[in-house]
């Protein structure tokens, strides 16, 4: 009886040995996964604070609030469940897909840049801000974006996973989709808010205080577009990559091995320094990649929009 208790205690002590050790590699794999992932979702904190200006300042918490929910509906809902149904049945055609959002990465921040030296992006902005804010406008809005670089975070951290069981690769992506949007709209959260902590801090308490909120009031501005500017190049690079490895997954390797190269060269030539300097450059060359490929989607998209345009203004002339 004590025998079998005894073996009874030792069996369930290396079952929860199993699950911890489980639950450990869950975590890394879902760090690692989310870690490849953090070029979208520099993008998607970057983006989410346009969303809420115009807003009345008790308005703001409550609509990135409603964007956040959206969020965790967006990935667990709809983009788990196909994102593993692909991955089981149909898991060639993750590349293309991956490769897909890649472009779309790339076309993004390319566009960036293109609205940056048009101007194109201020005007936008102004007009956004003398229109009147639907809420549910803006959060059916914001969703809507959403989905798309959430698709993205999901597929990549499912790529780094693939050589995982079902279950985990579902149990990971789930950790990634519920760590992910915590971190992207708590960060979004703080930042809309800074500036109300800082009014706060500047019209009261100690004239140290007071100059700290200042200081964040006036540097809002500026950390918004550092944002900003990490943001794209983070498309560019994260897209860039994308299209590199998925060009060579398929096949058509002169493009990555030319890249890759250059990056063993440069860890060579660069010494104690040389896996700094060697990711620096395959960064770079990825981002350049990004942005080609983005600058002839622009090129491609703005061609279309002028043909539309030319087409519907001849046909209101024709009535």
């Amino acid at each position: 009886m004590a025998a079998g208790l005894v073996a009874l205690l030792d069996d369930v002590a290396a079952l929860a040995r199993v699950a911890a050790a489980s639950v450990d590699d869950v975590g890394l794999a879902a760090g690692r996964a989310s870690a490849k992932a953090a070029g979208v979702v520099v993008d998607d904190t970057a983006v989410t604070p346009q969303y809420v200006r115009g807003l009345a300042a008790e308005r703001e918490l409550p609509i990135i609030r409603r964007i956040a929910v959206g969020s965790i509906r967006n990935k667990l809902v709809f983009i788990l469940p196909a994102a593993l149904l692909l991955s089981q049945f149909l898991p060639w055609l993750l590349t293309p897909i991956l490769m897909c959002g890649g472009a779309y990465l790339s076309y993004e921040g390319a566009h960036k840049i293109w609205e940056k030296l048009s101007g194109h992006g201020a005007h936008a902005a102004h007009d956004a801000e003398a229109t009147m804010v639907d809420e549910d406008q803006v959060v059916s809005g914001a969703v809507r974006t959403d989905f798309i670089l959430s698709a993205e975070i999901m597929v990549i951290a499912l790529n780094e996973v693939s050589d995982q069981g079902f279950v985990a690769r579902a149990l990971i992506l789930a950790v990634v989709a519920v760590c992910i949007t915590i971190l992207v709209y708590g960060v979004v959260g703080v930042i809309v808010k800074m500036d109300d902590v800082g009014l706060r801090l500047a019209q009261g308490g100690s004239a140290g205080l007071a100059r700290l909120g200042r200081g964040m009031v006036r540097g809002m501005p500026k950390l918004l577009t550092v944002i900003s500017v990490v943001g794209t190049a983070a498309m560019l690079w994260v897209g860039g990559h994308i299209l590199l490895v998925g060009t060579d997954d398929l096949g058509w390797h002169t493009l990555y091995s030319f890249v890759h190269h250059l990056e063993e060269a440069a860890h060579e030539a660069a010494g104690a320094l040389g896996g700094l300097v060697g990711w620096l450059v395959n960064t770079f060359a990825s981002a350049v990649v990004g942005l080609a490929v983005g600058a002839v989607l622009v090129l491609v998209v703005t061609l279309i929009g002028r043909v539309r345009g030319t087409g519907e203004t001849a046909e209101q002339s024709s009535h």
